[in-house]
């Protein structure tokens, strides 16, 4: 048997899998993103949940053909670096991401890719555009993240092509993790979006978000709890995430004007936790936004789930 690793490296969780020749999930693991500590702790972090997958297949971590990483950031394949990460802790400066995880997993090779663009060629090989020429893949999560595929190829630029979240939606707008004001990301990223809330929080404005995040002890507001706050009717939460939609609908509207694609697929811990609802209210808040208004993109779920990224990252490897 030919089994590979897949990672999946996000904001809040690492996601692994191992994979078959059939890219049937024999094994499957998570953990925890570090909270702090560098690359290296998050190299660690990532190595210890690829090895709990490789157990959970029964196959050991040398025995792997490969393993494939979806990581954010800016990704140099060649040279096996990730550079950029502001979404991951104290990620300064480049970091040999392959090499540190082929050490600590008994020399297995590692190839690098952009998250997003893995998650969206899984869809395109495995899930919701396997019938699309052209599509753009929107991952709303701790960031935004978008993936293009034209032709049936993906398109990586010059290897920073699909940054959606990094759309300019409002000029002069709200500050964004990047720095720059007014992207995409600094309304619909979780977190973002959390900044927002602590600082109302703490200007006295009432909100359960915290609540549930201690209650539920997680150290964010994960998916889960934003989704939790959703189905109590809170308000502070309520006001978020509608603000998050119309950014999503304008920068998405925006993005399908100058690719005119067929399909866009709706993934991120997000896009899947609120499911079919906030797809079809992201797709009604493109329609004032689109030049062809009359023949609109098909706006779908992400088919793979929560695995879609680490099975696309093992697809590197195939």
């Amino acid at each position: 048997m030919s089994a590979r690793g897949g990672i999946d490296l996000g904001g809040t969780k690492i996601q692994t899998v191992v994979v078959d020749e059939d890219n049937r999930v024999l094994g499957q693991a998570r953990r925890a993103t570090p909270l702090k500590g560098g690359p290296q702790d998050v190299a660690e972090a990532m190595a210890a949940a690829l090895r709990d997958a490789a157990a959970e297949a029964g196959v050991e971590p040398r025995e792997l053909t490969g393993v494939g990483v979806g990581s954010p950031g800016a990704i140099d394949a060649s040279a096996g670096s990730v550079g950029q990460a502001r979404n991951l802790p104290d990620w300064e400066g480049v970091f040999p991401l392959a090499a540190a995880l082929t050490d600590a997993l008994e020399g297995v090779p590692v190839r690098l890719g952009n998250d997003v663009s893995v998650a969206t060629d899984a869809e395109v090989a495995l899930g919701a555009g396997r019938d699309a020429r052209s599509l753009l893949g929107v991952f709303w999560g701790t960031g935004v993240g978008g993936g293009v595929v034209l032709e049936g190829r993906t398109w990586d630029g010059e290897g920073a092509a699909g940054e959606i979240g990094h759309m300019v939606v409002k000029q002069g707008g709200a500050r964004c993790p990047c720095g720059r004001r007014g992207c995409l990301e600094a309304y619909a990223g979780r977190g973002a979006m959390e900044a927002r809330a602590r600082r109302r929080h703490q200007e006295g404005e009432k909100t359960d978000l915290f609540h549930l995040m201690r209650k539920h002890d997680r150290p964010r507001l994960t998916s889960g709890i934003w989704a939790r706050a959703l189905a109590h009717g809170d308000k502070l939460a309520i006001e978020l995430v509608d603000e998050a939609v119309e950014a999503l609908g304008t920068g998405v509207a925006s993005a399908v004007n100058l690719l005119d694609v067929q399909v866009v697929i709706i993934g991120g811990g997000l896009g899947l936790r609120l499911g079919e609802e906030y797809r079809a209210r992201i797709a009604d808040a493109m329609m004032p936004h689109l030049f062809n208004d009359d023949r609109p993109p098909d706006v779908r779920l992400a088919a793979l789930g929560d695995l879609g990224g680490a099975i696309g990252a093992a697809l590197l490897v195939a």
